[in-house]
């Protein structure tokens, strides 16, 4: 039989290794300093890496903002703004709003149309006239003022699949759950992303949305190296890029906190 002494050395032992093992919780870090894009390369269709024609993406305000007022043709110079390196486990926050410009020569899909891509190639693999990067977006809608749903936070995978209730499935955007928001209001979108298993959406602090095993495959994107589009490779990093794509947008807080990778995963 145990004496008090040493259960109550147990007890404190117990609690000391509970206290110890805790899980280390990841800090948030911002990706951009408020004050240039030093930190991100700009790659335009048509333009080669590094041209941010007409100075699409640009920083005032302490904002990103995508404007073009520089522009005398869209073109259809879609644009994205990469992250100096790529990530595989993390989550991602940032806050954006919609203007009220937007280019009548863009594609009408593109009005209060934008985004976030990620698990995407780096950059400096795109090709000149290749329109879209092989990734995964998280897109950003707005209301159109006509009292129709239209919901923000969604996914759409140019040059990528992904298994949504157990199937990959073959439509190229797939809707969130969330609410529509109108106008210029701020709104929060957040992605929890673990590598090449699952993928989670989240607006305003509302999960609207959850996949699996982003994957090369599909179609949408054109103009790309072939060697690079593997069909079926699976995801596990890639680079986060701000989009334009027509519609001027700005862009704030942007904060990820990386996620360690389960030891089963470092393979």
């Amino acid at each position: 039989m145990m004496s008090k002494l040493p259960l109550t050395l147990l007890a404190l032992l117990l609690a000391f290794s509970a206290f110890s093992f805790k899980p280390k919780k990841e800090k948030w870090v911002s990706l951009f300093n408020g004050k240039d894009i030093n930190d991100w390369t700009v790659k335009i269709f048509h333009h080669e890496v590094g041209d941010n024609y007409g100075q699409t993406f640009r920083v005032e305000d302490g904002l990103i903002k995508v404007r073009y007022d520089q522009y005398e043709h869209f073109n259809n110079r879609y644009g994205h703004l990469y992250y100096k390196k790529p990530f595989s486990y993390y989550k991602l926050r940032l806050e954006y709003r919609f203007t009220g410009i937007w280019r009548k020569d863009a594609p009408d899909y593109t009005l209060k149309n934008s985004g976030v891509m990620f698990h995407a190639q780096d950059p400096k693999t795109i090709l000149k006239e290749q329109d879209w990067p092989i990734s995964v977006e998280m897109q950003f809608l707005a209301g159109l003022g006509d009292g129709k749903p239209r919901p923000t936070g969604n996914m759409c995978s140019p040059g990528t699949d992904v298994f949504y209730n157990g199937r990959i499935d073959p439509r190229h955007c797939i809707n969130s759950s969330s609410k529509t928001y109108e106008g210029d209001q701020w709104v929060k979108a957040e992605l929890v992303v673990l590598g090449d298993s699952l993928v989670s959406h989240y607006i305003n602090g509302e999960k609207v949305l959850e996949y699996a095993q982003p994957q090369i495959g599909g179609g949408v994107a054109n103009g790309y190296n072939p060697a690079i589009k593997i069909d079926g490779k699976l995801l596990k990093e890639g680079f986060i890029a701000l989009q334009s794509e027509g519609q001027e947008i700005d862009f704030r807080n942007i904060e990820i906190q990386v996620l360690p990778i389960p030891k089963y995963r470092k393979k």
